[in-house]
């Protein structure tokens, strides 16, 4: 059976996500243990709350070094929420700047809408060649609940080697929704608050480990 580790550094759904990741079939654990999250098959980062908050907890824990490690041996990690805004360079929330783990160059800042949080379903916009919405129409509705996001991908598409897979999704204007590259894919929304389309696209995920 499939081993997938819900890192936990104190934020997160980390119930919500445990059961989510069991009911397609994975054997889960939820722990901030080293070893357990070096050598499992899949590696989840949730996040909840503020950017600095998240980012202070996984450091508290090595998160950071648990995820480049793993990235650095192909070994896959899915983030999830504020789980995937912490793998960016930087976030910046009321004018305060905290640094990410800067997997990803780009900032995470405050949506420019009429209503925030950007709070509620969702449809988003997939390349065709996704392996993480693979199965997925179109219009396909995820749970989001946030109030920032990255509203500019800044990875340089000149780099050799396998390209980005980028998804986009609109609430006043458009923002980075889930990303694909390489061992390393996140989603801006909720996968295991997203009902059946959740559950299909981390079953996705698993057939990739």
């Amino acid at each position: 059976m499939t081993r997938v580790v819900i890192l936990d550094y104190g934020s997160g759904n980390l119930r919500s996500a445990e059961r989510a990741v069991r009911r397609v079939g994975a054997e889960v654990e939820v722990t901030a243990d080293p070893h357990a999250a070096l050598e499992a098959d899949g590696l989840v980062v949730p996040g909840v709350g503020a950017f600095a908050a998240c980012i202070e907890g996984l450091l508290s824990v090595g998160g950071e070094k648990i995820i480049g490690t793993r990235l650095a041996g192909g070994r896959p990690v899915l983030g999830i929420c504020v789980g995937m805004q912490i793998l960016f360079e930087r976030g910046v929330e009321h004018g305060v700047e905290s640094k990410g783990t800067g997997e990803w160059p780009g900032t995470v800042e405050r949506l420019h809408a009429d209503v925030i949080p950007h709070m509620g379903w969702n449809t988003v916009r997939a390349p065709g060649d996704s392996q993480l919405f693979a199965g997925l129409d179109a219009d396909t509705r995820f749970y989001f609940v946030h109030s920032y996001a990255v509203r500019r991908w800044e990875l340089d598409s000149d780099l050799p080697g396998q390209q980005p897979k980028v998804t986009w999704a609109h609430h006043g204007e458009d923002f980075v929704a889930a990303a694909e590259n390489g061992p390393l894919w996140a989603t801006q929304f909720h996968p295991e608050k997203s009902g059946d389309a959740g559950a299909h696209l981390l079953e996705n995920w698993l057939r990739t480990l």
